[in-house]
């Protein structure tokens, strides 16, 4: 669990940083991956982007309600949290995954009838993958001093 929540709080600032006009471009980048790893026909790609970016729209307000609801309070630190308090963050944090849940069978169940089951299940793999690289690419970027590298931070040493 508590893995997960750093995951996300690291995603969540990968995100904020990509709002200073790297939002655009990430989301490019990432249409172009989804559009790729899932062999997209145009006709598929046609009916595929407008219910993706709805639900993806729908991820992003979640997020940011998380984001406002749960790391707001891990910032305040979790020393100062009595069991009360993490009681509800727990609930809130189980609450929200479940709306995320909720969110993605609703997206897949109007993806059935546009791609092959085969690509749904491809689509979270890139999706997962996606946000890897993403990530990848962020922490070789800031953790080596801003020298990047195609492979990250192998190179002479």
């Amino acid at each position: 669990m508590m893995k997960k929540l750093i995951f996300i709080f690291l995603l969540a600032t990968i995100t904020m940083q990509a709002q200073d006009g790297k939002h655009e471009k990430i989301k490019a980048l990432k249409t172009a991956y989804i559009t790729e790893k899932l062999s997209l026909t145009s006709t598929e790609a046609e009916k595929f982007w407008p219910i993706y970016n709805k639900y993806e729209d729908k991820f992003h307000a979640l997020r940011k309600k998380e984001k406002s609801e749960i790391y707001k309070k891990l910032r305040d630190g979790l020393d100062n949290m009595n069991d009360v308090e993490a009681n509800a963050l727990i609930d809130t944090s189980l609450s929200l995954e479940s709306e995320e849940l909720e969110l993605r069978k609703q997206m897949i169940a109007e993806l059935r009838g546009v791609i092959s089951p085969k690509k749904i299940i491809i689509l979270k793999k890139t999706e997962d993958d996606f946000k890897r690289e993403l990530l990848d690419r962020y922490r070789n970027g800031h953790s080596d001093k801003g020298e990047k590298g195609p492979k990250g931070p192998k190179g002479p040493k």
